[in-house]
């Protein structure tokens, strides 16, 4: 496969190889550019330098095509994760640091990837790869809550899939506002990895945990 661009208000010439791939090379783009609601079906296929006509072999709509690209994110998403929890090694605070880290990684490597995954009204119902590729993912950071649940106080222990969610929800607000790779990234006075743990400390130090310490400096 070769691409060509003049600019970066131009399609890439597509000259041979996978249709779809090119495809999908094509929305990614487009996404990192205008954004995930940006462009339409027909602009996809010009970008690939291919008929509007051309997608359809491969994709139903706009809405499949993203959905792919989505899938294929996640499937990133959710090596990086499993890749940086390395099932709690060597213990189960230093590898939440670590999968924290990985997460805001991501964002921040692969803004379109995620903008495509969490900001692009495609519900993981979309399809059953989708679906599954986004439980997957999420899998990996409530295998890390069931093992953080085991090291809280027996007495009020809340249940590992609400610590699962509190602790995606705040790495995912993190990540959307601070630890982005493109323009829409807010300034901070810190890093996000920095305020992403000192969060996770004030949590899991409500819920009882006492032995986990900061991995930086105050």
């Amino acid at each position: 496969m070769r691409w060509t661009k003049d600019d970066k208000d131009t399609p890439r010439g597509y000259h041979h190889g996978n249709l779809k791939e090119a495809l999908l090379r094509a929305a990614l783009e487009l996404i990192a550019q205008k954004g995930p609601a940006g462009f339409t079906f027909a602009e996809a296929a010009r970008w690939a330098g291919v008929s509007p006509a051309a997608p359809y072999r491969h994709f139903r709509d706009r809405e499949e095509l993203m959905a792919s690209v989505a899938l294929r994110g996640f499937e990133q998403f959710e090596a990086a994760l499993r890749s940086a929890w390395d099932e709690g090694r060597p213990d189960v605070f230093a590898a939440l640091d670590r999968l924290g880290n990985a997460y805001l990684g991501f964002a921040h490597a692969e803004p379109a990837y995620y903008s495509a995954m969490f900001e692009a009204g495609i519900p993981p119902s979309a399809s059953p790869d989708l679906r599954d590729a986004a439980e997957r993912a999420f899998a990996v950071l409530r295998e890390a809550a069931e093992k953080l649940c085991t090291r809280m106080p027996p007495q009020g222990r809340p249940p590992a899939l609400m610590v699962a969610l509190h602790i995606w929800a705040m790495a995912h607000g993190i990540a959307s506002l601070f630890g982005r790779g493109d323009a829409a990234r807010r300034t901070l006075p810190m890093s996000p990895a920095e305020l992403l743990e000192a969060n996770v400390l004030i949590y899991l130090r409500g819920l009882g945990v006492t032995e986990i310490k900061p991995s930086r400096p105050a």
